[in-house]
Formats: structure tokens, C-alpha cells, sequence
């Protein structure tokens, strides 16, 4: 049997994507323009429009949402909220493999480095994070500690994803690890010197 090559459609999210990064690089995430983007992928601008709602969206999509969700609610409901969303996150990127594509690490460079972006990564982490406290709040966490258990997880992992992003001899998963870890242990020796 032959296997068919990419659809059109993922032939042009890839045009579209490698034309953006290229801009991006070049001259900046700011002083790109859709038009530009569109144009140099061989599209229209409402071509562009029906694959990305906005300019930043080329660079922030996020799939994990789901996946880390469902493993911290996987987590013993004994624990402590932040200990539960550690422990889920790690668990989730344990199974995720590490990404093949130089792309992902372009893009996540490119946001790490646009300080008019780090706004629009908080935004998209706001959605990660309302899924992570409603999942806590529904197995029985406060509203308030399931709140900065998210906040205080999401941050070492954004963090843990831009240092990836500069460092190409980290593995994706070694450096959220290494992330979880420092605010894993900055947590439990606080809580010794109580």
C-alpha cells in the first residue's frame, strides 16, 4: 500500500509556519506582518487567517493542555495540590517523546526572546492553568491553593521551556524536569524550616 504524501492543507500550515520562522529570525516577530507571512508562504492573508486566528498564534499553540490535565488528575487525591500538579506534570512529560521537529525549538526561541510576546505566552498559559486549578478544585483542593499550586507549576514549566529552547544539547524533558525540580525543592526545604 502507498502511502499518501501530506494534504494540501498540511502542506500549506507547513509553508506557513516555515515562512514565519524565517521572518521572525530575520527581522523580528514585531516587525513581521501577517501580509508578509502570507505572502512569502504563496497565500492569501485569509488563507493565513483560517489556519491562525493571530499573528502570535503561529508561535503559541499549545496540545498539552489535555495531556496534563488528565495526569494530575491521576495523582493521589491525599496530596497537597502543588504535590499533585508536580507529580502530574512530570508524569505527562515522561510520556510525551522528545521533539524531532528544529521547528518547535524555533518557535519556542523566538517567543522566549520577544518581550512583546511574553504577555500572549502568559495569556496562552492562562488557559493551561485554569484547567489545571478547575482539575484540583474538582478533587477536592481549595480554589486558593489550587490556584498558586498552577501558578507556581506552570511558571517553572514555561521556564523550563525557554531554557530548552536556548540550549540545544537539553533534551525537552530534561529541562522541564530540572525545572519541576527546582521548585520541588525550594518547596519541601521551606516547609523543613517552618
Amino acid at each position: 500500500m502507498l502511502k499518501e504524501g501530506p494534504s494540501k492543507r498540511e502542506r500549506t500550515l507547513a509553508r506557513l509556519l516555515e515562512a514565519g520562522l524565517e521572518l521572525f529570525e530575520r527581522q523580528g516577530y514585531d516587525a513581521t506582518t501577517v501580509a508578509q507571512i502570507a505572502r512569502t508562504a504563496g497565500v492569501t492573508e485569509m488563507t493565513f487567517f483560517r489556519y491562525f486566528p493571530a499573528k502570535e498564534s503561529l508561535l503559541l499553540d499549545d496540545p498539552y493542555d489535555p495531556m496534563l490535565v488528565e495526569a494530575i488528575g491521576r495523582q493521589p487525591l491525599d496530596l497537597p495540590p502543588f504535590a499533585r500538579a508536580v507529580r502530574g506534570i512530570r508524569a505527562a512529560w515522561r510520556t510525551v517523546p522528545e521533539p524531532d521537529q528544529p521547528a518547535i525549538r524555533r518557535r519556542v526561541r523566538i517567543a522566549a526572546g520577544t518581550p512583546s510576546l511574553r504577555g500572549a505566552t502568559w495569556t496562552s498559559t492562562g488557559n493551561t492553568e485554569r484547567a489545571i486549578v478547575r482539575r484540583l478544585v474538582e478533587d477536592g483542593a481549595s480554589d486558593h491553593d489550587a490556584r498558586i499550586a498552577a501558578a507556581a507549576v506552570l511558571a517553572a514549566l514555561v521556564a523550563g521551556l525557554f531554557a530548552w529552547a536556548e540550549d540545544e544539547s537539553t533534551g525537552l524533558a530534561a529541562s522541564i524536569e530540572r525545572a519541576l525540580d527546582v521548585v520541588d525543592t525550594t518547596v519541601t526545604a521551606g516547609a523543613g524550616d517552618a
